[in-house]
Protein backbone atom coordinates (compact mmCIF):
# COMPACT_ATOMS: atom_id res chain seq x y z
CA UNK A 1 0.00 0.00 0.00
CA UNK A 2 1.40 3.36 -0.97
CA UNK A 3 1.22 5.77 1.97
CA UNK A 4 1.82 8.77 -0.31
CA UNK A 5 -1.32 8.01 -2.31
CA UNK A 6 -3.33 7.56 0.88
CA UNK A 7 -1.99 10.88 2.21
CA UNK A 8 -3.18 12.56 -0.99
CA UNK A 9 -6.64 10.98 -0.72
CA UNK A 10 -6.99 11.92 2.95
CA UNK A 11 -5.89 15.49 2.25
CA UNK A 12 -8.28 15.86 -0.69
CA UNK A 13 -11.24 14.19 1.03
CA UNK A 14 -11.02 15.75 4.47
CA UNK A 15 -8.99 18.93 3.83
CA UNK A 16 -6.47 17.96 6.46
CA UNK A 17 -2.68 17.76 6.76
CA UNK A 18 -1.97 14.03 7.03
CA UNK A 19 1.67 13.00 7.28
CA UNK A 20 3.69 9.80 6.85
CA UNK A 21 6.14 8.26 9.30
CA UNK A 22 4.81 10.21 12.25
CA UNK A 23 7.31 9.95 15.11
CA UNK A 24 4.76 9.33 17.83
CA UNK A 25 7.17 8.71 20.73
CA UNK A 26 9.19 11.81 19.92
CA UNK A 27 6.05 13.94 19.95
CA UNK A 28 5.01 12.47 23.32
CA UNK A 29 8.35 13.51 24.81
CA UNK A 30 8.66 17.07 23.55
CA UNK A 31 8.89 16.90 19.78
CA UNK A 32 11.27 16.01 17.02
CA UNK A 33 14.74 17.50 17.03
CA UNK A 34 17.89 17.64 19.03
CA UNK A 35 17.70 15.44 22.09
CA UNK A 36 14.55 13.58 21.05
CA UNK A 37 16.20 10.14 21.12
CA UNK A 38 17.52 10.75 24.64
CA UNK A 39 14.10 11.99 25.86
CA UNK A 40 12.46 8.89 24.36
CA UNK A 41 14.98 6.65 26.13
CA UNK A 42 14.57 8.45 29.48
CA UNK A 43 10.78 8.12 29.19
CA UNK A 44 11.19 4.36 28.72
CA UNK A 45 9.68 4.43 25.24
CA UNK A 46 10.84 3.16 21.87
CA UNK A 47 11.18 5.35 18.78
CA UNK A 48 7.60 4.53 17.78
CA UNK A 49 6.24 5.74 14.47
CA UNK A 50 2.91 5.46 12.71
CA UNK A 51 2.64 4.92 8.97
CA UNK A 52 0.11 7.74 8.56
CA UNK A 53 -1.08 10.36 11.03
CA UNK A 54 -3.88 12.91 10.80
CA UNK A 55 -2.94 15.56 13.38
CA UNK A 56 -6.19 17.53 13.32
CA UNK A 57 -8.09 14.47 14.53
CA UNK A 58 -5.34 12.54 16.37
CA UNK A 59 -5.89 9.55 14.09
CA UNK A 60 -2.95 7.17 13.68
CA UNK A 61 -2.98 4.59 10.88
CA UNK A 62 -0.77 1.52 10.93
CA UNK A 63 -0.33 -1.07 8.19
CA UNK A 64 0.64 -4.44 9.62
CA UNK A 65 3.04 -6.19 7.29
CA UNK A 66 4.56 -9.63 7.05
CA UNK A 67 1.64 -11.42 8.65
CA UNK A 68 2.10 -14.59 6.60
CA UNK A 69 5.84 -14.36 6.02
CA UNK A 70 7.06 -14.40 9.62
CA UNK A 71 7.49 -10.63 9.58
CA UNK A 72 8.08 -8.46 12.63
CA UNK A 73 4.36 -7.88 13.23
CA UNK A 74 3.63 -11.61 13.44
CA UNK A 75 6.33 -12.80 15.84
CA UNK A 76 6.16 -12.67 19.62
CA UNK A 77 8.54 -9.78 20.29
CA UNK A 78 7.12 -7.72 17.41
CA UNK A 79 3.57 -8.26 18.64
CA UNK A 80 4.55 -7.19 22.16
CA UNK A 81 6.20 -4.01 20.82
CA UNK A 82 3.14 -3.21 18.71
CA UNK A 83 0.81 -3.73 21.68
CA UNK A 84 2.88 -1.32 23.79
CA UNK A 85 2.80 1.29 21.01
CA UNK A 86 -0.97 0.99 20.50
CA UNK A 87 -1.63 1.09 24.25
CA UNK A 88 0.53 4.21 24.65
CA UNK A 89 -1.26 5.87 21.75
CA UNK A 90 -4.71 5.03 23.08
CA UNK A 91 -4.08 6.23 26.63
CA UNK A 92 -2.72 9.48 25.18
CA UNK A 93 -5.94 10.11 23.27
CA UNK A 94 -5.00 8.87 19.81
CA UNK A 95 -7.41 6.85 17.69
CA UNK A 96 -5.49 3.97 16.13
CA UNK A 97 -6.69 2.36 12.90
CA UNK A 98 -4.90 -0.86 11.98
CA UNK A 99 -4.95 -2.48 8.57
CA UNK A 100 -3.30 -5.48 6.99
CA UNK A 101 -1.91 -5.94 3.51
CA UNK A 102 -5.35 -7.25 2.53
CA UNK A 103 -6.90 -3.77 2.87
CA UNK A 104 -6.28 -2.66 -0.68
CA UNK A 105 -9.41 -0.55 -0.94
CA UNK A 106 -8.67 3.03 -0.04
CA UNK A 107 -12.41 3.62 0.06
CA UNK A 108 -12.69 1.42 3.17
CA UNK A 109 -9.97 3.37 4.95
CA UNK A 110 -11.55 6.70 3.99
CA UNK A 111 -14.95 5.44 5.19
CA UNK A 112 -13.44 4.49 8.55
CA UNK A 113 -11.86 7.93 8.91
CA UNK A 114 -15.14 9.60 7.97
CA UNK A 115 -16.99 7.66 10.66
CA UNK A 116 -14.55 8.96 13.24
CA UNK A 117 -14.40 12.63 12.24
CA UNK A 118 -17.91 13.28 10.97
CA UNK A 119 -20.63 13.11 13.65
Amino acid sequence: MKADHLIYLISETFQTNAVTEYRFAAMLTGGIGKGSRERIKVAGLSDWRFDVFIPEYDIAIEFEGGLFTNGAHSRGLGILRDINKYRAATVNGYKVLRYTHTHHKYSEILADIARIIQP
